[in-house]
């Protein structure tokens, strides 16, 4: 079958975006694969997978897949670049492989006669390859833990910092982070030692030290980056800076507060995110509740808010159901802040607070400019949550997201916000409160009999659980048994009697019990449910919701 109608009989794709993928092929002469997904029509991997599947080869995704260093070693970076595949893990006697194009043959007969071992071949998307190869030999050629060992080394034994190694060690730092895809970066004096730690799937984890008088240094050449003032070290300070790094820019926003061993720094990473994270079936979410998200974005008009502290994968939910969205036939406008991440046939607008324009003047601007659906990314204040209304009573269906715990709690929280109590209840359609969970690993996943304590946790929630599974701990998680993250959510329906309590002013109680014996699943029996399904742990579940 040829590619195009693969891609419709899997309801990737539909005809008339075939069509136009056809006609601006026309224009620019590339490939169908390519024009469907610089179009946005089909993510890389989505492409890859259906190649693969034309191939009758393995589809895998190697973003960040933890790749073995010493077999790298086997394999000169300009061989691997050149004949186009990355060698990834060895095992049973067989070389495993990703390639890009199925019909490569000089890859596997490369591979072949590198080891002398039988090639195992796997399909994966380019973009995915070119971050992952790219990275992967980087750090062959630059491990952190060396470069920040050297200059130790250098202070330790001289006393002298070398300023010219200062630049180098804030690399190394940024890119370690990007490696384990970090969230944050923490930087502290403790012990009379500079300590860095990294936040990953939500968890801090410890990772080197450094001399005391590599401190300041650290902290000025990074305060020089985010444009901060350097001799100022009694009061906080924010600042930002986009790092270049293989390719891609990050933006880093910097924080600074006085302790009393010394300044202590924070850097969050935004990262120029990838299309393969906005899916909505690869978020994790529960199958039913991803039904119902998909039929909530085909609303004309209302209000649907996405809730959940910072870090919980709002945003990121947000992009997934604009995707669903049918662009073509819907304007979209969007106000973000910043835009992580470019959506095809999309008008996106970023908050610049430096020149006045917010949430606020974007959302009361954007009514004029024949939009169907309305993207706030965060409803922040009074003037911002009555437009948000506004529009939706308008005509206009509008996609936003709150800081509350739980999806009740949103209604309360918009009541603060001065939201009018009819209005609202006439407007708001749905919300959903989620948190990431961290998942076990999958190389070191283990089961195990449940204790009776655990069985009854289970029981109280009316759940029956006969097996646990856990990750041992290995390499490819840094023995923490865990490796990525996933959703879980919980999800209010505004029907009519919530509808009725929200105009009453009901109890927060009184919503709770309604939403639930609407069929609102609470947040940590869904969480239960990736437990018993051996996705995460109960311990994991127990951290994040308590």
């Amino acid at each position: 079958m040829r590619l195009g109608d693969i891609l419709i009989q899997k309801g990737i794709i539909t005809e008339e975006q075939l069509n136009i993928a056809l006609s601006v092929q026309k224009i620019t002469g590339q490939v169908l694969g390519k024009c469907l997904v610089s179009l946005g029509f089909v993510t890389p991997s989505e492409l890859a997978e259906v190649l693969a599947f034309q191939q009758g080869i393995e589809y895998i995704n190697v973003r960040n897949f933890p790749i073995e260093t010493q077999l790298l070693n086997k394999f000169p970076k300009d061989i691997a670049f050149t004949a186009k595949f990355l060698p990834l893990t060895e095992e049973d006697g067989y070389i495993r492989v990703a390639l890009t194009d199925p019909g490569n043959i000089v890859a596997i007969d490369v591979a072949k006669s590198a080891t002398g071992k039988k090639i195992k071949p796997y399909l994966t998307d380019e973009e995915g390859f070119l971050d992952a190869i790219e990275k992967a030999y980087y750090f062959l050629e630059n491990p952190t833990e060396k470069i920040i060992s050297e200059v130790s080394n250098i202070v330790i034994n001289t006393g002298v910092i070398p300023p010219d190694r200062l630049p180098q060690v804030v690399e190394a730092i940024l890119a370690e982070a990007i490696r384990r895809n970090a969230t944050d970066i923490h930087l502290l004096i403790n012990s009379g030692v500079l300590s860095v730690f990294y936040r990953v799937d939500g968890i801090l984890q410890y990772a080197f030290s450094l001399p005391k008088q590599l401190h300041s240094g650290i902290i000025s050449r990074i305060k020089i980056l985010s444009r901060l003032d350097i001799a100022e070290q009694r009061l906080p300070q924010d600042g930002s800076f986009v790092f270049d790094f293989l390719g891609r820019k990050y933006e880093i926003r910097v924080s600074t507060i006085p302790t009393i061993e010394g300044e202590s720094m924070v850097l969050r990473i935004l990262f120029g995110g990838s299309e393969e994270l906005y899916n909505l079936l690869k978020l994790g979410f529960d199958l039913e509740l991803i039904h119902t998200l998909k039929s909530l974005v085909k609303k004309p008009n209302g209000i649907m808010l996405v809730v959940g502290p910072t870090g919980s994968g709002k945003s990121t939910t947000l992009y997934a159901l604009l995707r669903e969205v049918d662009r073509l036939k819907r304007s979209v406008i969007t106000i973000e802040d910043p835009v992580e991440y470019r959506i095809s046939f999309t008008k996106q607008s970023e908050v610049n607070e430096k020149i006045g324009y917010n949430f606020s003047l974007a959302g009361r601007n954007f009514m004029r400019h024949d939009p169907d659906i309305i993207l706030l990314g965060e409803i922040r204040d009074e003037e911002t949550s009555r437009i948000a209304i506004r529009a939706s009573i308008t005509g206009h269906l509008v996609l936003s997201t709150l800081h509350t715990n739980d999806a009740v709690s949103a209604i309360p929280r918009l009541f603060d916000l001065g939201a009018d109590k009819f209005l609202l209840s006439s407007s708001l359609l749905a919300v959903l409160s989620q948190r990431l969970i961290r998942k076990i690993c999958s190389f070191c996943k283990t089961e195990r009999e449940p204790t009776e304590e655990e069985k009854k946790v289970f029981t109280s929630y009316g759940l029956n659980i006969n097996k646990i599974y856990y990750g041992k701990g290995c390499k490819m998680c840094r023995n923490t048994g865990y490796l990525g993250r996933t959703a879980i959510g919980e999800l209010m329906i505004i029907n009519e009697e919530i509808r009725e309590m929200i105009y009453s002013g009901a109890s927060f109680v009184a919503m709770v019990q309604a939403a639930k014996k609407s069929g609102m699943i609470p947040l940590k029996i869904d969480g239960f449910k990736k437990v018993a399904q051996g996705v995460s742990t109960l311990q994991e579940v127990e951290r994040v919701l308590g």
